[in-house]
C-alpha cells in the first residue's frame, strides 16, 4: 500500500474495484493522480444473498474505510462491486459509516462498468473482462450498458478463472474414475490437489463446496502453472480463450465491429489464452490485452461525479 504523503487539504475520490477474489481500492487527486492505494479479501455482491456473506461484505468494507481513512479523507466513492444487481444499498450504507461520509457520496456501479472506463470511452470498444467469472461489455454513446455473459459460475461464465478450476478438476476427477492414483502422473492434478491440500475426494469435495466461489477460482493459478508441463492444463487455457472469444463476437454481431480489450487476473493466467483468443477473432477485429486498474478509474470517476 502506498501513500504516505501529506495530502493536505487536497480532495481525494476514492475508487473501488471489488470482486470475488480482491479488493482493490485507490485515492484520486483532482489532478487524476494517484497517491494512495491498497488491496484487500474479495467481496461481490453475490455474497448479499445471505447474512453469512452480507456479514463478510461489511467485515471487507469496513476494513478497508481504516486503511483509506490513514491516508486521507476521501470526499466521494465510486466503488464497482462484482455481482451488484442495481438495488442493494446496504455495501453503500457501510461504506458511509466506515469513511464517516454521507450516503449520497456513495457512488455503486457494477464493476465492469468501471473497468469499461479504463479502457475505452462510451461507444468506443468492447471490453471482454476475465476474472473469478467473465463478461463482455460495451457502453453505448447514451451510457447504456451492453452486455455478454456474466450470468454467474453456476450457468456459465466461461474463460474465467472459476471455469477454468472447475474444467480442471472435472478431468481430475474423471481420470481418476477411469484409472484411480493417475493423479502422480500428471504434472495439473498434483499442482491443483496441493493447492486443495490433499488427493482424496473428500479434500476437494470439502474445497468445492465449502469455498466461496473466488477461491475455487484461485486454483486456476495452479492450472496455469502447469501449463508448459501437462497438454491438459494447456488445453483448458486455450478453451478459455476460445470461450472469452465467443463473448466478444457476440457483441461483435449485435453492434458491429470495433476494437476489443481483453482484460482481468484469469486472462493473464498464461499467454495461451489471449493466443487461443486471437485466433478464434476474425483478423480484422483489433484485440488488445491490457491490465485493467479500476480501481484507479473509479478514483477519478469519483471526483467527477462529487462535481
Amino acid at each position: 500500500m502506498g501513500g504516505d504523503r501529506d495530502m493536505g487539504m487536497d480532495a481525494l475520490g476514492l475508487g473501488i474495484d471489488a470482486g470475488g477474489t480482491q479488493t482493490r481500492w485507490a485515492l484520486a487527486q483532482r489532478d487524476g493522480q494517484i497517491v494512495a492505494e491498497g488491496a484487500l479479501a474479495g467481496c461481490s455482491g453475490n455474497q448479499m444473498a445471505s447474512a453469512q456473506g452480507r456479514a463478510a461484505v461489511q467485515a471487507v468494507l469496513t476494513q478497508l474505510g481504516a486503511q483509506v481513512l490513514a491516508q486521507g479523507q476521501p470526499l466521494a466513492v465510486c466503488a464497482g462491486l462484482s455481482g451488484f444487481d442495481g438495488v442493494t444499498t446496504e455495501p453503500a450504507q457501510w461504506l458511509a459509516q466506515a469513511l464517516s461520509l454521507a450516503s449520497t457520496s456513495i457512488h455503486l456501479r457494477s464493476d465492469i462498468e468501471i473497468a469499461y472506463f479504463d479502457s475505452f470511452a462510451a461507444g468506443e470498444g468492447y471490453l471482454v473482462y476475465a476474472g473469478t467469472g467473465s463478461i463482455a461489455a460495451w457502453i453505448d454513446a447514451d451510457g447504456n450498458l451492453q452486455r455478454a455473459g456474466g450470468r454467474g459460475v453456476l450457468l456459465d461464465d466461461g474463460g474465467g478463472g472459476y471455469w477454468i478450476a472447475r474444467e480442471a478438476l472435472r478431468h481430475i476427477w474423471r481420470q481418476e474414475d477411469e484409472a484411480p492414483g493417475s493423479w502422480q502422473t500428471s504434472p495439473m492434478a498434483q499442482a491443483v490437489l496441493a493447492r486443495i491440500g490433499g488427493s482424496d475426494w473428500a479434500v476437494s469435495r470439502q474445497f468445492v463446496y465449502g469455498q466461496e466461489r473466488g477461491a475455487l477460482g484461485e486454483l486456476a493459478l495452479a492450472v496455469a502453472a502447469s501449463a508448459d508441463a501437462d497438454p491438459l492444463a494447456h488445453a483448458i487455457l486455450s478453451a478459455a480463450g476460445q470461450e472469452l472469444a465467443r463473448l466478444g463476437l457476440a457483441l461483435v454481431r449485435r453492434y458491429g465491429v470495433r476494437p476489443i480489450v481483453l482484460s482481468g487476473r484469469a486472462a493473464s493466467l498464461h499467454p495461451v489464452i489471449a493466443g487461443a483468443m486471437r485466433a478464434a477473432l476474425p483478423a480484422e477485429i483489433p484485440l488488445q490485452q491490457k491490465a485493467t486498474l479500476g480501481h484507479h478509474a473509479a478514483a477519478r470517476i469519483a471526483l467527477h461525479c462529487h462535481n
